[in-house]
């Protein structure tokens, strides 16, 4: 009578009195067999959409191993199938690659199925007809009540939102202390979760806050860049918003010294005049000075020397000129001529500056009234910005306004 083979693992069953000489090799083939079946590990690669497990008489086959790991990419649902009639336990992970399902099917049977996502490892067993899966969701029993949870740890993701509902939370089980005590980790709440209605007002003060790359100060006329979500994250001093409304320096001639800027301006605006000449007689009216605004851009640290002129003197039959006034590497403006009869002075003019058109304006009434000895009178006359009805007279002196744009 000849061997036989197993239903489920396909071992060689000998009979008495066969397979003389070679029954310790058959049996060490059997044994291996077996080995397989227990604690054998095969990886697969699923190379189609359908891939069939063999169990072949006394012969090691991929359908015997114990544990089974299926890899490769998927670009459909796959199923791998193992012949009807064979009873076996598996250990199986999916392995595979790509967004489709692979199930596991005993020919003609039910399949044990991976969803799309699901890469992870299952517990299967074969009854001979279909493929069933070994889970929490197919075994039966409850945890005992005696069983210690003391020690359980519940980790992020662990547990998903609709997991805890309220029929699973015992009456008045969550009290303050226990609220208290809890530490939510990092990653144990996703972004969803958190919403502004669940944020006490006032809740969220400074320590909560995330620090930016701005630096914490004071800003003057301050140029600032605003996020999406309403964050500043940078911010810097500016030249902007106060214009030049700071005034920093005045003097009248004759006058000099050194003009230091302040360390926050960037700009300064200078009004200079220069010292009218002296006039003789009154018939010949002397050149007033030079008037001029300078709008300058400066650099820190700025500092310079300046000089305010002073009036044109009257020596006997000759008016003489005024003097200049100049702040260097910002602008000059020259004093006006004196007059001697027959001709009458020119006046100074002002290179380079932004406004000379304006003189007599400015001169004769705004800075007649801050400084009175620009009028240049030395006895009882009128004064009309030009010249005098006195036989004799000194030139006005000149004058020095600065004003920057600190914004303090």
């Amino acid at each position: 009578m000849a061997s036989s083979f197993s239903t489920d693992l396909k071992l060689e069953l000998m009979v008495t009195g066969e397979n003389s000489g070679t029954w310790g090799d058959k049996t060490n083939t059997n044994l291996n067999l077996l080995q397989q079946a227990i604690a054998g590990y095969q990886s697969i690669a699923i190379t189609s959409t359908n891939t069939t497990l063999v169990m072949t008489d006394a012969t090691i086959s991929d359908a015997r191993n114990a544990v089974i790991e299926f890899t490769g990419t998927i670009t459909a649902n796959a199923t791998v199938f193992i012949a009807s009639g064979i009873e076996k336990t598996y250990t199986i992970k999916n392995s595979t690659t790509g967004a489709f399902t692979l199930a596991l099917n005993q020919v003609g049977g039910s399949s044990v199925i991976w969803g799309a996502t699901e890469k992870n490892i299952k517990g299967v067993y074969l009854n001979g007809t279909n493929a069933n899966t070994i889970d929490l969701s197919t075994l039966g029993g409850q945890i005992s009540t005696s069983t210690a949870l003391a020690d359980f740890v519940v980790g992020p993701n662990e547990l998903d939102t609709s997991s805890v509902t309220e029929v699973k939370i015992a009456s008045s089980a969550v009290t303050s202390t226990k609220i208290a005590s809890f530490a939510v980790t990092s990653g144990a709440l996703d972004t969803a979760s958190v919403t502004s209605v669940k944020i006490a007002s006032a809740a969220v003060g400074p320590t909560q806050l995330q620090n930016t790359s701005v630096t914490a100060g004071s800003f003057t006329a301050a140029s600032i860049t605003v996020d999406a979500q309403g964050r500043i994250t940078a911010a810097s001093s500016g030249s902007g918003g106060a214009g030049m409304g700071i005034l920093t320096l005045a003097a009248e001639g004759p006058a000099s010294g050194t003009y230091t800027a302040s360390p926050t301006a960037t700009r300064i605006g200078v009004y200079m005049w220069a010292g009218g000449g002296g006039s003789t007689p009154a018939a010949n009216p002397a050149g007033v000075g030079g008037y001029g605004f300078y709008n300058k851009p400066i650099a820190q640290p700025f500092s310079q020397p300046y000089s305010v002129g002073g009036s044109g003197n009257i020596t006997p039959g000759t008016g003489n000129a005024g003097g200049a006034t100049t702040v260097a590497n910002v602008g000059t403006v020259n004093g006006g001529n004196g007059s001697s009869a027959p001709a009458p002075g020119n006046a100074g003019n002002a290179p380079g500056s932004s406004l000379v058109g304006i003189r007599g304006q400015i001169a004769g009434y705004a800075v007649a009234s801050s400084f009175p000895s620009m009028c240049g009178s030395t006895t009882p006359a009128t004064y009309n910005g030009y010249g005098s009805t006195v036989p004799t007279r000194a030139g006005a002196v000149g004058a020095l306004v600065i004003f920057e744009n600190t914004g303090t």
